[in-house]
């Protein structure tokens, strides 16, 4: 596994986006962090109320995070 920096303070949000491990600290991606924070939040509250809704919510929940990380769009 290899430790990659993180950008310098000078970098520009489009250079972040076009490096491979930057990607992650462009202001865009960091607000759909916050997204899919949000949702696992909500997701836990629903689990412990519907216990028995737990297997579809995590499912659910997870695909729902990975379509909103995605980086294809």
């Amino acid at each position: 596994m290899s430790i990659v920096p993180k950008p310098p303070a000078h970098v520009s949000d489009a250079e972040k986006a076009r490096h491979p491990s930057w990607r992650r600290y462009t202001r865009r991606y960091r607000r759909k962090q916050s997204i899919v924070k949000n949702v696992w939040i909500v997701s836990g509250l629903l689990m412990i109320g519907l216990p028995a809704a737990l297997p579809v919510l995590l499912l659910g929940t997870t695909l729902l995070s990975f379509v909103i990380l995605d980086e294809t769009a």
